[in-house]
This record gives C-alpha cells, sequence and structure tokens, in this order.
C-alpha cells in the first residue's frame, strides 16, 4: 500500500517505526520533519472526536434546572411614599379643627404665575381671527396690485368668510355666558 501511495522513504520508515512499536498510526506525516512528535498521543483522540460532535437535536435543560436558578425570581415591592405624610396629616387636621383647608402663601404664588404665564401665552381666539383675516384682506390687495386678483379673490374671500362663521360661534358663547353670569349675580332679573 506504501508503495501504491507513493510515499516518501522517510514518512515509509516513520509509519513503519509506528507500526513496529504498537502505536496507532499518525492522521498527519510531515514528510519534511526528521523529529518525531513529542508526544507519542496522536493529536486527534476518541475522546475529542466525541466532544466535538452536536447532538441531533438541541439540548434542553429540565423545568427543574431553570426554575432552580434565579431567573423566575422576582424583585419585592418597596412601597414608597408619594407625597409628604406629614403634610398630609397636617392639612387632614385643620380641614377637621376648622372646616376649611388652609392655603399655604407658597401654593397661592405657585398657582398664580402659572395662570399669568397662560394668559400671555395663549392669546385670545376672536383676536387671532380678526388678525388672520386682516392678513388674508392685505394679501388679496397684493395680489390685485400684481394683476393676479381674479386668480386668488374666491380663495381668500371663502376663507375670510369661514373665519368670520367662527367668530360669530365665538361670540354667541361669549353673549350667553354674560347672560349666565348676569343671571346668577341678579335673580330677580335685570330691573336696574
Amino acid at each position: 500500500m506504501m508503495e501504491e501511495s507513493k510515499l516518501p522513504c522517510f514518512q515509509r520508515r516513520y509509519l513503519m517505526d509506528c507500526v513496529e512499536r504498537g502505536d496507532t498510526l499518525p492522521l498527519q506525516c510531515h514528510p519534511t520533519s526528521s523529529k518525531e512528535p513529542a508526544s507519542a498521543v496522536p493529536a486527534f483522540s476518541p475522546d475529542v472526536c466525541q466532544r466535538c460532535k452536536l447532538p441531533a437535536r438541541p439540548h434542553l435543560r429540565p423545568a427543574k434546572v431553570c426554575q432552580a436558578g434565579d431567573a423566575y425570581a422576582r424583585e419585592k415591592f418597596k412601597p414608597r411614599a408619594g407625597r409628604d405624610l406629614e403634610k398630609e396629616k397636617q392639612r387632614l387636621q385643620n380641614i377637621l379643627a376648622t372646616g376649611k383647608e388652609v392655603v399655604e402663601e407658597d401654593k397661592v404664588k405657585q398657582t398664580l404665575v402659572p395662570k399669568k404665564e397662560e394668559e400671555i401665552a395663549e392669546p385670545d381666539r376672536f383676536e387671532e381671527l380678526v388678525n388672520e383675516i386682516q392678513e388674508r384682506r392685505e394679501f388679496l390687495a397684493e395680489m390685485e396690485a400684481l394683476g393676479q386678483g381674479k386668480k386668488y379673490r374666491s380663495i381668500v374671500l371663502t376663507e375670510i368668510s369661514q373665519k368670520i362663521r367662527e367668530m360669530e360661534i365665538i361670540d354667541k358663547k361669549r353673549s350667553e355666558e354674560m347672560k349666565e353670569i348676569m343671571t346668577k349675580d341678579f335673580p330677580g332679573g335685570n330691573k336696574s
């Protein structure tokens, strides 16, 4: 077999030495090295082969092993006070003692400041509509000066009429609110 495989003399000698010693035949035989391998144990032993083999189906851990670990452990709920309990106690004592809630000056200042900001930040819708109508009239005047008045006239007039309709609705609501306020202030009617 060695002659048929055309092995060099060095490899033939190396293989014959292994057979005479009774060792297993090596998987690799280096043709240029005259040194024998440092370890007599072959590099690819049957134990290594069996460890490398992967199972045919994936290995699943049993439920008991999974539950034994801390993967299923939950954190214990630790309630925290969401508000100052001492202040709440004091407030309830004041309500029970006097029948009304005592308002602190800090809270009054805090509530007044945001109201002023809201008034500044949110202008009246009625005033916004007046400004929008004025802008549309100016735009239409500019277009007519440029000779494009026919093109934009119907669109702008439709938008203006929609804004006027919205203003009428707001005005109607305000007048109803005023009537309600007046009837509350003067329950007998308006005799003045």
